[in-house]
């Protein structure tokens, strides 16, 4: 059985299976769902997209890994944001139950 039961949400939309009921995810997934939403919410992934300056990028990055590390699922310490592409950002952590997550954002 799953601890942890969510909605999968895909471009700020539900998604919905063939007989169009919600679709569900569990567990690490869940948690995966989660931190993603949580950094959209937060408002920091914006103003480090628009910030051009490396320092205050580092700062915006650093604020958002303890936001991430703030998550009570997560090993602390485990959380690292690193720049794919301008304007792509890849979010690694590690559950205390589930193994490793990732989050392209």
């Amino acid at each position: 059985m799953s601890e942890y039961i969510d909605l999968l949400i895909h471009d700020n939309d539900l998604v919905l299976d063939p007989s169009r009921q919600p679709e569900l995810i569990d567990d690490r997934a869940s948690i995966a769902q989660d931190i993603a939403h949580m950094i959209r919410d937060s408002g920091l992934l914006v103003t480090l997209v628009a910030e051009r300056n490396r320092l205050r990028q580092r700062d915006c990055i650093q604020q958002l890994e303890l936001l991430v590390e703030a998550d009570e699922r997560l090993v602390p310490g485990t959380a690292l944001i690193t720049q794919l592409e301008p304007g792509k950002f890849l979010v690694t952590a590690t559950t205390l139950k589930f193994g490793n997550i990732e989050v392209t954002l």
